[in-house]
């Protein structure tokens, strides 16, 4: 999504491809660049951080306001001046700021003789740093700050270690920001202990995306209190706390949040404190973090770092826990530079969702109570950005790791059950936030299921969802944060379920037509999960073609309807007044469960219009974003679109649409992606993309057949299926499908059956540099 600012026992972590499994001199993570997505408004980091990590230590950048931030997520390529390293982040979060960025951390030379919170411009306490002298791979980033500070960070889970290296001439200090989280704070609270070496505290915060301009006011708000504990190596000499304007040389206590305001209704609020070292110290600081309490905390960081653990040695094993994960999919062939924006890609998915319980089982819920791991469940997971995600992102996470989507639905499912039954649309940690539009989850279950994943509730999940479908909860008539953060799950139900459509003048939503489309794939995709249970939901399978309500066959196109009927006056193809973050000429084919009958509604000119759409008048490729009546790489609602011309009959035209795509609107360096990542999710497209490969629509499990871009593609599920994509005469000329054999047999459909998802198998594609007319088009269910 993409927003405009305003102002048990030990539980697992990530199961380990086996080592046999792959070709141990092959080494995917050598290809990632953490730095890919940090420009062009990416919005990732360049941080520390460990599959799904709970921690992630990067840079918290500044332009010159102590209330905001120089990045969505605290770094952005451009801005090269930081006023700490913080403890947690979001990757690709579209809003400015995104959330947390907690507890920023700054190695400070020189005397702390004012409070840091009194430096509302940045000028004193923060410091440059060049991108010459900054070292970023996964599980470990580095920088020589111009301060004359080096700064090492490495990562477990739940902990990290950090080298701070001063210069020899002047007082050597760690700055702890107690309260300094991106979108401010409710309370913070610091306490050091100078001859234990030692600083522990937390901070009471939240607000995801609390600044928007479109509903933000609502979400300033707290959610979650992240606790932390750190540990030097070094004497402490001197300490100090500061809250607001004063400064407390030799306190060592203090309490303070900021608010959740911007600008100068915060400027100056906040508390934190100070350790001093001797000049030219080298201080290792090892450091734990819990969302329970400060004893977890601890427990966390005894668990993971070992008491001689050193950056190097937490370094190297967070690089060879990411050599296993990304081994999760090997390619062959490829550039160099293919290889990058691959690996990178597929590091930014597996960032998200993060685990968010202690490795002794507990975990905040939602009602802000701590919980437990339910039976069999290996860890509960924070963080849904589900408008986002169920598009591209949580089909890879499903086909890559069933295991951890599996016990990424019993999180979600236990969030919902804590938060009076209702399925928040976007989660951060355990907090319900509201953003976006229509009922994410729905899909995002109905498709884990679809796709094999087992591991959870899935009879009670589908209850809890099918309800939520159903029966009006007590939020849906309110309007509260609308419109971009609405309350309500499934808002103003009884009149969506009696109109068969969301009237944009009742519909207590972001857009009508907007929340029809996605309540229609939604419905079609519970159908979907129902027919599995054996469940009859006649009521789910017609409301999945609801979204033929507010198509308008007068202007052929997607549009905004009153409730008495009429349509919303003043239509234009690139018009948002309807939709959310997005064009009728974008959501007009969010259809993705009904290709055929969108087809039927256009006249026979389906193709004709989605050539138009990819194209500009002059016939040339126009998939570069910029125009709100053509295809926009940048933002979700149409990421399916360039895979719709299989369902046409004509899937040369996807082959050649998605491989212009991969090639010009991907790669490497700061800017090689297109917009911000949504957790993942526009790279994620681009996996599926680069092996030739697109889940078809929500709720199901077949794979729409494209362009692969390398020779040979073998993904390893976790739960050891196997799946293989040969081609090998792939080239950029060679982009076409002549014919293709799926496990040795002639295959003429241009997709795949579900049980090639869910038992695995090789397609081997015979390429071509001319169109074929290969691929009859798949069957709308």
């Amino acid at each position: 999504m993409r927003f405009v600012a305003a102002g048990l026992t030990l539980a697992l972590l990530i199961p380990a491809v086996p080592a046999e499994a792959h070709n141990p001199s092959y080494d995917p993570a050598s290809y990632v660049d953490p730095l890919i997505g940090s420009q062009r408004d990416g919005t990732t980091w360049p941080g520390a951080v460990r599959p799904f990590g709970m921690i992630s230590w990067s840079p918290t950048s500044t332009r010159g306001d102590q209330t905001s931030t120089g990045a969505a997520n605290g770094y952005q390529y451009d801005v090269t001046r930081v006023r700490g390293f913080s403890l947690t982040h979001l990757s690709g979060a579209g809003c400015n700021p995104g959330a947390a960025g907690d507890i920023p951390i700054l190695p400070y030379v020189g005397t702390v003789d004012s409070s840091p919170t009194a430096d509302t411009k940045d000028a004193k306490y923060a410091t440059n740093f060049s991108h010459a002298n900054e070292k970023a791979v996964p599980g470990r980033y580095t920088v020589a700050l111009d301060s004359g500070v080096k700064t090492d960070l490495a990562v477990t889970t739940r902990a990290g270690v950090g080298e701070f290296t001063f210069p020899a001439d002047q007082t050597a200090n760690l700055l702890f920001r107690t309260s300094n989280s991106l979108n401010g704070s409710e309370d913070a609270e610091i306490t050091i202990d100078p001859t234990g070496r030692k600083v522990t505290g937390s901070v009471l915060t939240g607000a995801f995306c609390g600044r928007r301009a479109n509903g933000g006011i609502n979400n300033r708000k707290t959610y979650y209190r992240l606790y932390f504990t750190a540990s030097f190596d070094q004497p402490v000499v001197a300490n100090g706390t500061w809250k607001n304007g004063d400064l407390a040389a030799g306190s060592t206590h203090t309490t303070g949040g900021e608010g959740y305001a911007t600008g100068a209704d915060r400027a100056g609020r906040g508390s934190g404190g100070y350790v001093s070292f001797a000049p030219g110290a080298k201080v290792r600081m090892k450091l734990g973090i819990s969302y329970v309490s400060l004893a977890g905390a601890e427990q966390n960081l005894r668990a993971e770092v070992r008491r001689n653990a050193t950056v190097d040695r937490i370094a190297a094993e967070g690089y060879a826990a990411w050599q296993r994960e990304l081994h999760a999919i090997d390619i062959t062939g490829g550039t160099d530079a293919q290889r990058a924006t691959f690996y990178t890609a597929l590091y930014h998915v597996l960032l998200q969702p993060n685990i968010f319980n202690d490795v002794d089982g507990r975990y905040l819920g939602s009602d802000l109570k701590i919980h437990r791991l339910a039976r069999g469940q290996k860890a509960q997971y924070g963080t849904f950005s589900g408008w986002d995600q169920y598009r591209a992102h949580i089909q890879l996470l499903a086909l890559l790791k069933p295991d951890v989507a599996g016990d990424f639905a019993q999180s979600m499912y236990q969030f919902a059950q804590q938060n009076n039954g209702v399925w928040d649309r976007w989660l951060h940690n355990n907090g319900p936030t509201h953003v976006m539009t229509g009922d994410p989850a729905a899909p995002t279950l109905a498709t884990f299921t679809a796709m094999g994943v087992r591991n959870f509730d899935v009879r009670g999940a589908f209850e809890s969802l099918a309800h939520q479908a159903r029966v009006q909860n007590a939020e849906a008539e309110n309007d509260g944060g609308c419109p971009g953060q609405c309350t309500g799950q499934r808002p103003a139900l009884d009149t969506y379920i009696a109109k068969q459509y969301a009237p944009q003048d009742a519909c207590h939503c972001w857009g009508g037509a907007a929340e029809t489309l996605e309540n229609s794939l939604a419905d079609y995709s519970l159908a979907q999960w129902a027919e599995r249970l054996g469940v009859s939901a006649p009521d789910l399978k017609a409301r999945g073609s609801w979204w033929k309500n507010t198509f308008d066959p007068a202007v052929g196109y997607q549009r905004a309807r009153r409730a008495d009927g009429t349509w919303e006056p003043g239509f234009a193809p690139d018009t948002q007044t309807g939709f959310a973050q997005g064009s009728s000429a974008t959501y007009t084919w969010m259809v993705p469960q009904d290709v055929s009958g969108l087809a039927t509604l256009m006249n026979g000119k389906a193709v004709e219009r989605l050539d138009g759409f990819f194209h500009d008048a002059n016939g040339n490729w126009a998939v570069k974003g910029g125009s709100a009546v053509r295809y926009d790489p940048t933002n979700e609602p149409g990421l399916h679109a360039p895979w719709l011309y299989n369902g046409l009959g004509v899937a040369w035209k996807t082959q050649a649409t998605t491989r212009e795509i991969v090639d010009t609107v991907y790669g490497t360096g700061p800017a090689g992606l297109p917009g911000n990542d949504d957790l993942g999710t526009l790279s994620a497209w681009y996996i599926y993309a680069a092996i030739g490969l697109f889940p078809q629509t929500a709720g199901r499990a077949e794979l729409l057949v494209g362009s692969p871009l390398f020779p040979k593609v073998e993904l390893r599920r976790s739960n050891g299926v196997r799946i293989t994509v040969n081609a090998p005469a792939t080239t950029d000329a060679n982009q076409y499908v002549q014919s293709a054999q799926l496990n040795g047999r002639q295959r003429s459909e241009s997709w795949l059956p579900e049980s090639f998802t869910t038992h695995g198998g090789r397609i081997d594609v015979q390429m071509t540099d001319t169109p074929t007319t290969w691929g009859t088009p798949p069957v709308d269910h």
